[in-house]
């Protein structure tokens, strides 16, 4: 007496269970949800600052800003522009818990940071997130520049630090302020956390969109003041300056 039905096929073909962009949603052609096509067409970030990464019309150039007033920070690695539609699937990943669509986006950082380190780059000791205000991860439920940073961390094999910060205020959101009011509304709000290792480390800050600085400024300042040997900064987008198109 046979209790199953006679069946031939596969169950499951695991190892060819095709993926669709999440950006077209047509099939993807590579291991990520993304076809080669619209990975090529992402907005990639030309000519920059060397420092800060600001978009600019000529290579191997530092901004006016970074020449003025040098940062804290070393350098801000960064992939892309803050435009379409890269601002998109940050937004849906950020604003509507997006998750898949966050995964994507720190798995091709990974892969172009990846890129830089057999080059250019040098590897940091950990990766630190951005802290998020209590009120706003209450509001949201989770820190995106935390799990970038973790993704990021098991992709590369580097240790993620989230607990080494921490934010002390909950200041407004920088999204509406322009570049003084951001400065001014960080001023003391973050802290290192009771017992944090940091001097003699090299540190890379991770967070989803670069616009001012201000937050990079502020946490970089910190860390370096307590010894750090160096903060670089791991962004998804750059923004240009108000009022430019990227």
């Amino acid at each position: 007496m046979r209790c199953q039905p006679r069946y031939e096929g596969p169950v499951y073909i695991w190892l060819k269970n095709n993926q669709s962009c999440l950006v077209c949603d047509q099939t993807a052609d590579n291991t990520l949800p993304v076809c080669m096509a619209c990975e090529i067409e992402l907005p990639w970030l030309g000519e920059h600052c060397q420092t800060c990464a600001l978009p600019l019309p000529a290579a191997g150039l530092t901004c006016g800003h970074c020449l003025k007033q040098p940062p804290a920070f070393e350098q801000v690695i960064v992939p892309w522009t803050y435009s379409f539609p890269i601002d998109s699937l940050i937004t849906r990943f950020k604003h509507n818990a997006k998750w898949p669509f966050g995964r994507l986006l720190a798995e091709l950082l990974a892969q172009y940071l990846q890129h830089r380190f057999e080059n250019d780059l040098q590897r940091p000791d950990a990766l630190i997130p951005v802290p998020l205000a209590n009120r706003r991860l209450r509001k949201r439920g989770f820190n995106q520049a935390a799990m970038l940073a973790h993704w990021l961390g098991a992709s590369l094999d580097i240790p993620c630090a989230e607990r080494l910060l921490l934010r002390t205020q909950d200041t407004d959101a920088q999204q509406a302020l322009n570049a003084e009011a951001r400065r001014n509304n960080l001023r003391n709000a973050f802290a290192l956390t009771p017992g944090a290792v940091v001097k003699g480390r090299h540190l890379a800050l991770v967070d989803d969109v670069l616009t001012t600085g201000a937050t990079a400024q502020a946490l970089a300042r910190l860390l370096m003041g307590a010894g750090a040997a160096r903060v670089d900064v791991y962004c998804l987008a750059r923004t240009p300056k108000p009022g430019e198109t990227p």
